[in-house]
């Protein structure tokens, strides 16, 4: 008898703290905060630093890319080629609407040689797409995710 007194009350206690104290609030997709750009040796790197890494990211070449929202085609200028990544639970807004990126959308880099344009495409229920268009035709591509800190990592071949 005395255990099932015991018990209840423990039960009423942890309902009150339960109930009583608020739950941190998380992100529930991971946001792009920025888009940094580099030279090096063999290739030009595209680096999306983002608060935690998106479910699943697909990457294809494409001949052209538009705006998910309008479908308004997304000038790519000085690109011959254009790698298109697709990242899932992912976005650049926070949960109430709200930019965490707010750099430019679609920029030519300052210190790349063959990467010529950059430009975010997508951002809309947890899909965010990044358009890279590069001069050679003959590059090759690889897209990857690092930790500490999250990011996806985009290398063009020179």
């Amino acid at each position: 008898m005395k255990n099932r007194r015991l018990a209840a009350m423990l039960v009423a206690v942890l309902a009150v703290f339960t109930f009583a104290v608020p739950m941190a609030s998380a992100q529930s997709t991971p946001t792009l905060s920025n888009i940094r750009t580099g030279a090096h040796t063999g290739f030009n790197r595209v680096v999306l630093d983002m608060s935690g890494l998106p479910a699943e990211h697909r990457v294809r070449e494409v001949t052209s890319v538009r705006d998910c929202g309008p479908g308004n085609v997304v000038p790519m200028p000085g690109s011959n080629e254009i790698l298109e990544v697709v990242m899932f639970g992912a976005a650049a807004h926070d949960d109430n609407g709200n930019p965490t990126y707010t750099g430019p959308r679609n920029f030519t880099p300052a210190n790349t040689t063959n990467v010529r344009r950059v430009a975010l495409t997508c951002d809309f229920e947890a899909v965010l797409t990044i358009a890279v268009g590069y001069s050679n035709t003959n590059s090759w591509h690889r897209v990857f995710t690092l930790t500490n800190p999250n990011r996806v990592v985009i290398d063009i071949g020179l």
